[in-house]
């Protein structure tokens, strides 16, 4: 390799956004002055601190191009370039879910054909090291192949099959997500730590670490990861066998749960560290937005998640320079592991999450409650998540649909009646359909905030909610669990999101 280079996202088959400014960029020797070019338009940018960063003009979609990048005798080509629709998909393990591993996986790859998709991998490496910029070198985009995409994205790829039929572009997906993390992973540390509430995932590094040395944290590492070579293959092992299987059951086969792994300078889920080694790599390559899948990590601090989320969302939309930036993420589904007590506190992520989505300009909030499987953090089928995503972008970025085409009904008001509770929604206009004998997970309560499953009745696009338990109803909600039956659609066949009418209730 040359002196001259482009950062690693820029690859031969690589999908450019389209109607926007395009920036490139790269290192070389400081005063070098760099050429970039494309489609007949030709930028230059000079070097400094051994950095180089240019903007091309906005193009309208189309392609193959050839791109090239020039400098002191020496050029890059990339070849096979498009210009189309470039999302970053965003998230913890929900989001790195692979094609090969998800629903229907070898029937769906061997079935693409003409998929006019290309993804990008960012590369998981916790720690920036030689080994680090080696393996980025090896990375690159990659076109939509039955013997390509298996690592992909589930859910990234579903969206982007989908928003590329409907748009009739090429669309491209970078890959940047990492299972198990917190949002306070995908931060920088200095935004965490400018609120004393999100400062505490800093200090839990802070507190980890303190007092021990580089190589001690290493040995624990090493430590950790043996034991998990040994424990990992007899918890599969165990499931195998069980696979309805407890928990409980499977510790007691395999050996105590270990992880996570020891909090420190290589942790993938230490505070701005993945931010640092993957977020930072492809920014601020353009974007048409983000989606993202995430918050099943940030469940044991609930109620900083809408804090939490907002800074996440802020800081990503600073790094990429654009305020009004579109942001797309998913509501979690129901979940609850084998034989765990349901301790209610995902009903206060999602709760954020919808208060996120209502308080922030340009997002859009895939409502999922329906997706999720019993027992199974990871459920398998992710077009329906792809798809609901891909509705909401086609609403709120697009403007190919209406509001009442991307969304299920989402609570509104409540109106108080002799006998009951009437509840008002929004997209709710066609009235609801009912999957099941009746309309479950509905509960009121009076001032006492006790509590009691209710009765529903269906008055067009309203419910009457009521129990005999409750004389005077003051409260009610709707799925208020980790998991439970979703009965309750909008006629689009979208779920009814979960709601409380109070949230101090």
């Amino acid at each position: 390799m040359g002196i001259l280079s482009c950062a690693a996202v820029f690859s031969d088959h690589m999908v450019l956004q389209r109607g926007k400014n395009i920036n490139v960029w790269g290192m070389a020797y400081d005063g070098w002055e760099v050429e970039v070019s494309i489609g007949g338009k030709t930028v230059k940018a000079v070097t400094e601190k051994h950095k180089w960063a240019a903007v091309l003009p906005p193009m309208e979609a189309g392609g193959p191009y050839e791109m090239t990048v020039s400098s002191n005798g020496e050029t890059i080509t990339f070849t096979d370039v498009m210009i189309g629709e470039v999302w970053l998909a965003g998230g913890q393990s929900n989001m790195e879910l692979e094609l090969q591993n998800s629903l229907n996986a070898e029937e769906v790859m061997k079935s693409i054909k003409d998929v006019n998709v290309r993804f990008y991998y960012t590369k998981k490496n916790s720690y920036i090291d030689e080994f680090f910029y080696a393996d980025e070198r090896n990375g690159g985009w990659a076109k939509a192949a039955p013997d390509t995409v298996r690592a992909w994205s589930a859910v990234g790829y579903y969206f982007a099959k989908k928003l590329s039929e409907d748009l009739g572009v090429t669309v491209g997906v970078i890959g940047c997500n990492w299972g198990g993390t917190s949002a306070s992973a995908w931060m920088s540390k200095e935004l965490l730590c400018s609120d004393s509430d999100t400062k505490s995932y800093v200090d839990e590094y802070d507190e980890a670490m303190a007092g021990k040395t580089f190589e001690e944290y290493c040995a624990e590492l090493d430590d950790y990861n043996a034991y998990v070579a040994v424990w990992q293959p007899k918890i599969n092992e165990f499931y195998e066998k069980n696979p309805t299987g407890e928990w409980g059951d499977a510790l007691a086969y395999a050996g105590p749960c270990r992880y996570p792994e020891p909090l420190g300078p290589k942790s993938p889920f230490r505070a701005g560290g993945v931010y640092e080694t993957m977020l930072k790599r492809v920014m601020p390559y353009t974007l048409a937005g983000f989606i993202y899948y995430q918050g099943e990590s940030d469940d044991h601090k609930p109620q900083m998640y809408y804090k939490l989320l907002k800074m996440l969302i802020e800081q990503w939309r600073s790094d990429w320079k654009d305020d009004t930036l579109p942001f797309i993420f998913v509501q979690l589904p129901m979940h609850i592991n084998r034989g765990e007590e349901d301790r209610k506190h995902w009903c206060l992520i999602r709760e954020a999450q919808m208060r996120v989505h209502r308080t922030t300009a340009n997002t859009g909030l895939a409502v999922a409650l329906d997706c999720g499987e019993y027992g199974n953090i990871h459920p398998l089928d992710k077009q329906p998540v792809g798809e609901r995503l891909e509705l909401q972008a086609l609403y709120h970025v697009y403007h190919k649909i209406s509001a009442d085409k991307a969304y299920g009904a989402v609570y509104k008001a409540a109106e108080y009646t002799d006998n009951g509770m009437l509840l008002s929604f929004d997209y709710a206009e066609d009235g609801f359909e009912v999957k099941g004998e009746k309309p479950l997970g509905f509960e009121i309560a009076g001032v006492d905030k006790k509590y009691f499953p209710a009765e529903v009745e269906i008055k067009g696009n309203k419910l009457l909610v009521s129990s005999k338990e409750v004389k005077t109803p003051v409260y009610a909600r709707y799925n208020w669990v980790n998991y439970g039956e979703v009965t309750v659609f909008s006629k689009n066949g979208l779920p009814l999101a979960p709601f409380r009418t109070d949230r101090n209730a």
